[in-house]
């Protein structure tokens, strides 16, 4: 891992000093809002020399009507991710936390393999941590009432739904969780509980998706939660270099979310993401052309509803617009719509059934071995086993 250039860790310090003298200034400690649609099926930890840890292990069996093979697409479901491979049986994730809450630091890390490791950390590239999803250090401070300081690499904040399936609604994940926003982030993050409802937060990572930062300065995130008794509004903003050719060629993302929580049973949820990735043209004279940029946005809603017994329900709607193939690799407006049936035995096992249909502007969606078509449908039979002691 490489070391933070001076400038920023001189940034670092006065956000920090900042947000610590803003926390200070509060008299009570709100509790943290809960991360958009996310709705854990992970029981108590098991314990060992202070630290929490606990797991799982995820597979399941995909069909896709169309059949692609493996010389078209390695035989998977287009613009799925972790759970792609289709027509056949996979291992989705295997998973090992630990945890020991800051008091007033702790340290967490994450472990996951399977089909998931293999898509966050694409090709295992030199400085990225093969099959760590997290690992940081978490400070909070006294007489700060509430802040807390993260330093390392986390899952991104934005987004509507988790890299886990087991804390998702739907057990395939949306098209804006694939492709209209990172996985990750190595930095600092900080989080302060300004109110009892709004919970600000400041980052500053080393870019997407990546330990090493080779664009010429750091990304900033902005966060926001503002959590209410039946609802929840997360805002995320991420800005800064994205592209090895240098400074000045940004990439910003807008990430908003409203969870809905009318009662124990029902929930639903609305997130919207906008996309711009600026990019440099070169003329035949080697003469910089103004600035062009990619655009990509969509919008999804999604439902849950808790049944008699241990059953749920979900379904979600998609639309994604990437106008110049940026972020999908085609021009194309796509949409996905999905249904989800649970079943929880208990704490530790977890059964969902999946019917999933994309469609889309364009030709795109494999079809056997030599062609495409502008639709695919898949059905998707999942088992999650929880490995932490039982209630």
């Amino acid at each position: 891992m490489s070391r933070i250039a001076n400038p920023l860790l001189q940034l670092t310090v006065s956000a920090l000093a900042v947000l610590t003298l803003a926390a200070g200034a509060q008299t009570q400690s709100p509790p943290p809002a809960p991360a958009p649609a996310s709705a854990s099926n992970t029981p108590a930890n098991w314990r060992f020399a202070g630290v929490d840890w606990t797991g799982f292990v995820d597979g399941y069996y995909g069909y896709n009507n169309n059949h692609p093979t493996s010389s078209a697409n390695g035989q998977t479901n287009d613009f799925y991710n972790f759970d792609d491979k289709t027509n056949q049986a996979d291992l989705d994730a295997a998973k090992i936390t630990f945890n020991r809450d800051p008091a007033p630091v702790g340290v967490h890390a994450d472990f996951i393999f399977g089909r998931t490791n293999s898509l966050v950390h694409p090709g295992t590239a030199k400085y990225d941590p093969y099959a760590l999803e997290q690992a940081y250090v978490a400070a909070k401070p006294s007489g700060t009432h509430g802040a807390e300081i993260d330093f390392g690499q986390f899952v991104t904040s934005a987004g509507a739904e988790t890299i886990e399936a087991k804390d998702n609604w739907n057990y395939s994940r949306s098209l804006l969780f694939a492709w209209a926003i990172p996985y990750y982030h190595f930095g600092l993050r900080t989080s302060v509980p300004a109110t009892k409802t709004w919970t600000p937060g400041l980052q500053i990572v080393n870019g997407w998706n990546n330990v090493v930062n080779n664009e010429g300065g750091p990304t900033v995130g902005l966060t926001s939660a503002y959590t209410r008794a039946r609802y929840t509004w997360s805002l995320n903003v991420y800005t800064g270099p994205e592209k090895s050719s240098g400074v000045g060629e940004y990439r910003n993302l807008i990430d908003t979310t409203v969870l809905l929580t009318p009662n124990s049973k029902f929930n639903a949820y609305v997130n919207y993401d906008y996309g711009q990735n600026h990019t440099s043209a070169y003329k035949a004279e080697s003469l910089t052309t103004p600035a062009s940029s990619a655009h990509w946005q969509g919008i999804g809603l999604a439902v849950h509803e808790a049944l008699a017994g241990k059953n749920a329900v979900s379904g979600r709607w998609e639309y994604l617009s990437d106008n110049t193939g940026f972020a999908t690799g085609t021009a194309q407006h796509v949409q996905e719509g999905t249904g989800t049936f649970e079943h929880k035995w208990n704490d530790h096992y977890i059964a969902r059934a999946e019917y999933r249909h994309d469609w889309s502007s364009q030709d795109v969606f494999h079809k056997g071995a030599n062609s495409l078509v502008d639709g695919q449908s898949t059905l998707t039979a999942a088992f999650i086993l929880v490995l932490a002691p039982g209630r």
